[in-house]
C-alpha cells in the first residue's frame, strides 16, 4: 500500500427537516387544531481513529463526505426521522486542521477517539408548536438549519518513541531491522527508504518502545530538497532522536561535516525538534575497528559539544555490536521520562463539541 500522509477533505453535515403545517381533520372533531409535526436532525460527521489504518490512501481519490439530512416532519404530529451519521476513519496519530484558518482542531492520539468535525443542522418546527389558546389553527412552521460545512486537512504524524536521524546511507534502515521485526529495504545507494518505517523493539514482555525510520537529510533539505524535509514531521512525537553517524561514508565525504549538517537541518526545520534529547549513534565500526572508531567519534563529539547530544554510542548495526546495549539505555530513558505530553491527556469523551 502506498504511503500517504495528508489529505485534505470536505465534510458537510445534514440539514435539518422543515416542520409540517397540518390539521387535524376527523368526523367528530371538525376543529381539531395543529398536528403539525417537527424535522429531524441532520447527520453528524465524526473522525474516529483506527488503529488498523496505517495511511491515508482512502482520502487521495475520495474528498467529499456529506451526511444524511433529516426528514421533514408530517401530519398527526409525527416527527421526521433524524438524519444518519458518518464516521470517516483515520489512522492513529492523525492532525486535524480547519483548512480555512489552518488551526489544528485536534490530535487523534488514542484508538477509537471521536471527534465531531461537522454537527448536522437542527430541526425545524411544525404548526403545533405555534398554536395557543386563541389561535387554534397557526399557519406557521420553520424550516430546518443548514449543516455544518467544513475543509479539512488530515495530517499523519506517526506516534513514535525513538525517532531516527541521519544522511542517506548511514544504516538507519539497517538498524531498525536489526532491533526490531520490520523489514525495510536496505542498499548501498541514497534514499533507499523513502517513506517512514515503524519497529518494535520488544526487552522484556511488558517493556518495549517503537522506532520511527524516516528517509536521510541531505544539504539544503530545510528549503526543501530531498525526501527528509517531508517526513520530519513524524519524529516531532517522539521522545528521543538518534543520530546515525556514518564513520565510514562510501562516498568518501567527512563524518563530522555530515553530524553538522543534519544538525543544522533540524534546527532549520524546527527549533522545538532540535531541542529534543539527542543521542549519538556512531555506526560501522566493524569498517575501522574500535580503537580508531573511538577517536573518530571523540573528536566529532568535541567538536559539536551540544547539551542535546551528551550520549553516544559506538554500534555495527550490521554486525549488532553495541546494539543491545543501546536499546537497554533506551529502554531506561523511557522508563524514567514517562510520556507526559500526550499519554497524560485525559482520552477524549465521544463527544466533542468543537463549536462551543
Amino acid at each position: 500500500m502506498k504511503f500517504i500522509d495528508e489529505a485534505a477533505i470536505l465534510v458537510a453535515a445534514g440539514d435539518g427537516g422543515s416542520g409540517c403545517v397540518s390539521f387535524r381533520r376527523e368526523k367528530c372533531l371538525p376543529f381539531g387544531g395543529a398536528d403539525g409535526g417537527n424535522g429531524g436532525d441532520g447527520g453528524n460527521v465524526w473522525l474516529q481513529a483506527d488503529e488498523n489504518i496505517n495511511s491515508l490512501i482512502d482520502y487521495r481519490f475520495t474528498h467529499n463526505f456529506h451526511a444524511e439530512n433529516g426528514k421533514n416532519g408530517q401530519g398527526s404530529n409525527c416527527t421526521g426521522k433524524r438524519g444518519k451519521d458518518i464516521i470517516i476513519k483515520v489512522p492513529v496519530g492523525t492532525r486535524v486542521f480547519d483548512k480555512s484558518t489552518n488551526e489544528i482542531i485536534d490530535d487523534m492520539i488514542v484508538n477509537k477517539q471521536r471527534l465531531l468535525v461537522a454537527k448536522g443542522g437542527l430541526h425545524g418546527l411544525g404548526n403545533t408548536n405555534f398554536q395557543s389558546s386563541i389561535n387554534r389553527t397557526p399557519r406557521k412552521k420553520t424550516i430546518g438549519i443548514k449543516g455544518e460545512i467544513r475543509q479539512l486537512q488530515l495530517e499523519l504524524m506517526l506516534l513514535a518513541d525513538v525517532g531516527l536521524l541521519g544522511l542517506p546511507n548511514a544504516g538507519k534502515s539497517t538498524f531498525i531491522r536489526a532491533v526490531s521485526a520490520a523489514k525495510p529495504k536496505v542498499a548501498d545507494y541514497p534514499f533507499t527508504t523513502l517513506v517512514p518505517n515503524l519497529g518494535v523493539v520488544q526487552m522484556k514482555p511488558k517493556q518495549s518502545f517503537v522506532v520511527a525510520d524516516v528517509p536521510g537529510l541531505i544539504k539544503g533539505a530545510a528549503s526543501g530538497a530531498g525526501l527528509g524535509i517531508r517526513f520530519l514531521k513524524h519524529l516531532e512525537r517522539c521522545r528521543i532522536l538518534l543520530h546515525i553517524i556514518d564513520l565510514a561514508p562510501v562516498d568518501q565525504s567527512d563524518p563530522l561535516e555530515n553530524a553538522h549538517l543534519v544538525i543544522q537541518e533540524l534546527k532549520n526545520y524546527s527549533e522545538t525538534l532540535a531541542a529534543k534529547p539527542r543521542w549519538l549513534v556512531f555506526n560501522k565500526i566493524d569498517l575501522l575497528g574500535k580503537t580508531k572508531a573511538m577517536a573518530h567519534a571523540k573528536a566529532i563529539i568535541n567538536t559539536i559539544n551540544e547539551p542535546k547530544t551528551n550520549s553516544y554510542y559506538l554500534i555495527s548495526a550490521v554486525n549488532r555490536n553495541g546494539i543491545k546495549a543501546l536499546c537497554w539505555d533506551i529502554m531506561l530513558f523511557m522508563n524514567e521520562h514517562k510520556k507526559h505530553q500526550y499519554a497524560a491527556q485525559k482520552i477524549p469523551d465521544n463527544i466533542k463539541l468543537i463549536w462551543e
